[in-house]
């Protein structure tokens, strides 16, 4: 078993190279070209404006402390509406959201279905598609910072002809060295040490002038990686690079110096102690959640660098909050 690893990616999940992989890897370099020809040809024949520029799709149980941050950041970079699925929380979520769910930000789904995270996506997919031109699925621990843009439909507009999925990739946040805090403040805020690449995963924008596909047995977590169809065609996903993903290759231009047009940054664990919190409260995926403490320490030992990129909104988002410090 080796482990690949790249100038851009951190790969924390070895990858066992064989000769059926050498011989997909072949394939792939082939089959690029096929593909690109595909997403240029099928494409809609006009792009509808809809309701919505950029949507989220979420599903949370028990997270309030930590919703109104994650509203309000996302308000500021372009999110223009909330599909939230709850998942029998047992918290203060409906206090919160109340002012947003009036004011129409917020659609609250209560969807008491036990490991059915997927189900809901799909759920959203299917009833709210007609509203917003871009969906994306995203977790509450998840914010989603453009760099070059300070708006996310910026980032997402020259893709909107003629690309289904477009990958943005995760920046993982440990704890910044901290068991515990004051968790008043600000998630965003608290904790700036990173690892020093980007995850090879990420969370996908849905192009909702297409449709997704479920059928491919990669795309079983569908807010990780999807493949679009339009007129019975599957169409695969590309990054924020425009490069075609496939087979767990992620392309990115040469000597982009650590640029990234938009990052998602993953507050993964927050605190020790948050971090188990947040392991015993239940999983709206796993029924039995697997990340102990040995995939804390995991995670924990990429934590090598900084990364304040989501600094440059922490005033807008002070303002938002009513905070004066």
């Amino acid at each position: 078993m080796m482990k690949k690893e790249n100038k851009y990616f951190i790969f924390d999940r070895p990858l066992e190279y064989s000769h059926c992989r050498i011989l997909k890897n072949l394939y792939h370099n082939f089959i690029l070209t096929y593909y690109k020809i595909l997403l240029n040809i099928y494409k809609p024949k006009k792009i509808e404006n809809k309701k919505y520029k950029v949507s989220i799709c979420a599903i949370f149980k028990n997270e309030a402390l930590y919703l109104k941050e994650w509203i309000e950041y996302h308000k500021i970079v372009g999110i223009q509406h909330f599909y939230l699925y709850n998942n029998n929380s047992e918290d203060n979520y409906e206090e919160i959201l109340k002012t947003y769910i009036d004011e129409g930000l917020v659609t609250l789904i209560h969807w008491p279905h036990n490991q059915a995270q997927m189900e809901a996506y799909k759920d959203g997919i299917k009833n709210f598609s007609f509203e917003s031109e871009w969906i994306t699925f995203i977790d509450i621990d998840e914010f989603i910072v453009p760099i070059i843009e300070n708006n996310i439909y910026n980032v997402l507009k020259p893709f909107q002809k003629n690309r289904p999925i477009v990958i943005a990739y995760w920046k993982m946040f440990g704890t910044s060295g901290k068991v515990s805090r004051n968790t008043n403040n600000l998630v965003t805020e608290d904790f700036t040490i990173s690892w020093n690449k980007f995850s090879d995963m990420g969370k996908i924008f849905f192009n909702t002038a297409y449709s997704l596909d479920y059928s491919q047995i990669h795309s079983k977590t569908i807010h990780h990686y999807s493949w679009g169809k339009l007129k019975k065609i599957l169409l695969p996903p590309v990054n924020i690079f425009d490069k075609i993903c496939m087979y767990g290759q992620n392309p990115v231009p040469q000597n982009m110096d650590n640029c990234f047009p938009l990052q998602i940054n993953h507050y993964f664990t927050k605190t020790y102690d948050e971090y188990k919190q947040k392991k015993a409260k239940g999983d709206v995926y796993f029924k039995i959640n697997p990340h102990d403490e040995e995939y804390f320490f995991m995670h924990e030992m990429f934590n090598q660098s900084t990364d304040f990129k989501i600094y440059k909104y922490l005033i807008k988002l002070k303002l938002a909050l009513g905070i004066k410090e």
